[in-house]
């Protein structure tokens, strides 16, 4: 299966990596759609992107359960250099849902909700492992 990669400001890569945030959001905008759905959506049928949104939002049950691209984990790094930081962890899937806003999610926005698990293995780590056990 495939790895999804992702980048992440420190807070929210820190909360994910101590375990204290379980998932992570991506707006449901035309980028995340084509990034996550298996789905063509044609021009002709589509006029404005908020039709596609709003077909996701109102058949989430659908596109989450069905139209979800194949991903068995997701690397969050921390920065774009070579040795940024980085870990794996597991994807358990996607929810069409709003979001926790201590995590980072605008109250009323309804998001693509990315499930995380256990994580599986890290790089250039340890300053976040370091501080998560002196809290």
């Amino acid at each position: 299966m495939k790895t999804l990669h992702l980048n992440l400001k420190r807070k929210w890569f820190e909360m994910i990596l101590s375990g204290e945030k379980t998932e992570e959001y991506r707006l449901i905008k035309k980028h995340w759609i084509r990034q996550l759905i298996k789905n063509k959506f044609s021009s002709e049928n589509y006029v404005f992107e908020q039709d596609i949104i709003d077909l996701i939002v109102e058949n989430k049950e659908h596109y989450c359960k069905n139209r979800i691209k194949e991903f068995s984990t997701i690397t969050f790094s921390n920065g774009y250099n070579k040795d940024s930081p980085q870990f794996e962890i597991e994807f358990k899937g996607i929810e069409i849902k709003e979001g926790n806003p201590n995590w980072g999610a605008e109250k009323g926005v309804k998001y693509f909700s990315l499930k995380l698990g256990e994580i599986l293995n890290d790089v250039n780590c340890a300053k976040f492992i370091l501080k998560s056990h002196k809290d």
